[in-house]
């Protein structure tokens, strides 16, 4: 994964070989803590949606690296420097997940997709609009005018998408239900996020 400062990605991955990587609500929310301990110190949460076997989060980035002192975690006995990147932290909190997950459940092996992606919203390259299939479901290009918006609502569907609620504000593990008003949770940054996602015309 490449990020730069300045711009909105999307993260996610998916249980490897499709498999469940939250099992139960414990699950999920020590998940949320993993995102505030790991990648909030380089980015705001503009949206996020945790479901059974993959997870999504919209991010602005600010620092790509950080010295480890401001993340207020340990330094890993593999690492040289004093310095985290993002790329790094998202890798030691899902190995870190992955971890306590095998430990409370007696598995082993790996928990996630090998490789986590990370889609660039809206850098500025071009546009070239188009809907592709992946194992995540329909995909919009992310060179989508608009597509911000169009992200947004995506990950905010997914649970109604997948036929697990009948409206996005039903699925307790998103960002909807803080935009809503249902939940004042304290990941996201709903202030930048207004900057870029029209919310009065938003349909969730």
């Amino acid at each position: 994964m490449k990020f730069e400062k300045g711009y909105i990605y999307h993260i996610y991955n998916q249980g490897n070989n499709r498999e469940k990587i939250f099992l139960n609500k414990e699950n999920y929310l020590f998940f949320l803590k993993k995102i505030k301990t790991y990648i909030t110190s380089y980015s705001d949460i503009l949206a996020w949606c945790l479901m059974p076997n993959h997870f999504h989060l919209m991010v602005l980035v600010h620092e790509v690296s950080l010295p480890v002192s401001r993340l207020g975690v340990s330094l890993r006995h593999t690492e040289s420097e004093s310095h985290r990147t993002l790329n790094e932290s998202i890798g030691i909190m899902l190995m870190g997940y992955t971890k306590a997950f095998n430990k409370q459940y007696n598995r082993t092996g790996k928990l996630f997709r090998e490789a986590t992606k990370a889609e660039c919203i809206n850098c500025p390259n071009g546009i070239t609009p188009s809907f592709y299939k992946t194992v995540y479901g329909t995909k919009i290009n992310s060179q989508l005018q608009g597509y911000p918006q169009v992200c947004f609502k995506y990950i905010h569907d997914n649970p109604v998408n997948a036929g697990l609620v009948k409206k996005a504000e039903d699925w307790e593990f998103s960002s909807s239900q803080d935009y809503l008003g249902i939940r004042k949770g304290t990941l996201l940054n709903k202030k930048v996020a207004k900057q870029y996602i029209e919310m009065d015309n938003l349909l969730i």
